[in-house]
Parts: C-alpha cells; structure tokens; sequence
C-alpha cells in the first residue's frame, strides 16, 4: 500500500513594499513630546544666551541716570559717541593689542598643532601613543597650576611684557587640544589619497601641505574659531605676565584687562555706558567670526563622525 500523501498548507509569502512600517500611536506621541522638549530646551538656551548680549548692547546707548532708573528699560537717544569715548580711553589700545597677539599666535598654534598630529595619525613609530597622551594629558592641566613656574621662566626669557612672550604661552597653551582634535580628524583622512601622492614620488613635507592639509580644511576652520575665541577671550595668562615690569616700562594690556582697568580707572566717577560699550566691541568681532564660518564649524566636527 502506498503511503498516504499528506496535505500541506501554502505559506503565504509576505512582499516587501520598500516602506517603513508604520509607527504606533503611542511611538509617534513619545516622539512628539521628544521634539517638543528639545526645541523648547532650545529656545530657552537661545533666551539665556541672547537676551543678556541684547541688553549689554542696549545698555551702551544709555546714560547713567537711565541704567540706574530702569536698567531693563528702552534707550531715550541713540547716539554712537559712547563708543567713541570708550575707544579714546584706551579700548583702541587694548583692541591692537590683542589683535597683534592672535595674528601671530593662531596661525602658529595651527601650523605646529597640524603638523604634530599629522605625524601622530599617519605614521606609526616607537613612543607615539606616549607623545599623543602626552599632548592630551595637557589638556587636563589646570592653568593654574602652572602659574608661579611659568611666570619664572617667561621672566628668565625676559619676555614678561612682550608680544612675543604671551604669543609663545598661547601656542602652547592651545597645542594639546589642537592635536587631540586634528589628531581625529587626519585619522579619518583616506589613506588611498596618501599612497597615491607617496608613489607619485611626492615628500612627505609636499604631501602634507599639498595634499593632506587642504582635505583637512573644515576641521582647521573649526579648531581655528575655538583657539580663536580661547585666545581672545583669555584673561589669567594676560594678567600674570602682561603687566608693566618698571616706570618706563609701557602698558601692553589685552581686552581682558583693559575692561577691567577701564573699570577701576573710573573709580567713583561712573561711566558704565562706556564699560558696556567697551564690552560690545570686545564681543562684536567674536560673534562676526563664529556666524561667518558656522556652516564650516558644524561640517568640520561632523565630518568625522560621518566618514
């Protein structure tokens, strides 16, 4: 007898339409109270950061009597004289100053911060993972506990007051972050590129500023704001080794300390309209700077993580 065939039931085949499975109705309401608490988080970020910067600008269009009557009150007359003022009474001074300093002091940051973390991402040798540590490991060093030994040694250099010397301290007082941050970026590079200009018979100085440092432009651009606003902002490095060492000796001061001299210059005769105009055109450059190039900072600490 021939055994009995038994009946198989048909599997029905599932088709793929190419669309993402709906959501349920309690995923799309998490969702929508995600985005509303973030873009509520954001607008109150954005308040807390705006308004104070708006009321500093506005308070230099006041008077005296007016920011003691109101200090959130509406300006009566504008009028530019203020900033005028402050600048004749040495924020001019102050502003030269700290732009003769970063001229030189970015660049360089960026030129030797570059090269030192090209040669850490690209090429492996005895004690390279101790050097890169070593520069990170400068980036958790308080500044303040470098004070006394670095104000000796500016001072044995005979730098203490000089360009040069608080040049030399910002390089090196940026360096380690510079590296830790190209040191990634060059790492995500593509290597294809660096064979290829090394068998075309290229240097290695010609493939690093031909051919590795313009792929590495957006992270240079982002890491160049950030040694830009550090720098800038700075007010303990200026303030230990930026002051007058005799009579004779001229007055160098940054922004930094040339608020703060500006302030205790009026003594009891206030003049705060001319401190906070001196402050909004300390702040003016900084925020022309970041909106200029926020596109290529946002490129430049994505790229990484997108590659």
């Amino acid at each position: 007898m021939s055994a009995p065939i038994k009946e198989t039931a048909a599997v029905p085949v599932q088709r793929t339409t190419g669309k993402a499975p709906a959501r349920s109705g309690s995923e799309r309401s998490e969702g929508v109270v995600l985005n509303a608490f973030s873009h509520g988080f954001l607008a109150l970020w954005a308040l807390l950061i705006v308004l104070p910067l708006l009321w500093l600008v506005l308070s230099s269009f006041k008077t005296d009597a007016q920011i003691g009557g109101s200090a959130f009150g509406w300006p009566q007359h504008w009028s530019l004289d203020v900033f005028g003022r402050a600048w004749e009474k040495g924020i001019g001074d102050y502003f030269l100053n700290t732009v003769i300093v970063l001229v030189f002091s970015v660049p360089l940051t960026m030129l030797l911060g570059s090269m030192a973390a090209y040669v850490l991402a690209r090429y492996e040798f005895w004690g390279n993972r101790f050097l890169y540590f070593f520069f990170v490991a400068g980036a958790m060093f308080p500044v303040f506990l470098a004070l006394v030994p670095l104000f000796f040694m500016v001072k044995r250099l005979d730098m203490l007051n000089t360009y040069q010397g608080l040049i030399l301290v910002y390089v090196a007082y940026s360096m380690p972050f510079t590296v830790f941050f190209m040191h990634a970026f060059f790492r995500t590079l593509p290597t294809a590129v660096f064979e290829a200009a090394v068998l075309d018979g290229a240097s290695h100085t010609r493939t690093f500023f031909q051919v590795m440092l313009p792929m590495a432009k957006p992270g240079l651009i982002s890491v160049g704001i950030f040694n830009t606003l550090g720098q800038w902002n700075q007010f303990i490095l200026p303030t230990v080794l930026m002051q007058p060492q005799s009579g004779d000796d001229p007055e160098r001061y940054v922004l930094t300390q040339g608020l703060i001299q500006l302030q205790q210059q009026m003594g009891y005769a206030s003049d705060l309209p001319v401190l906070f105009a001196g402050v909004t055109i300390a702040m003016i450059p900084m925020l022309v700077v970041y909106l200029s190039f926020q596109r290529q900072v946002q490129a430049g600490l994505t790229s990484a993580t997108l590659k």
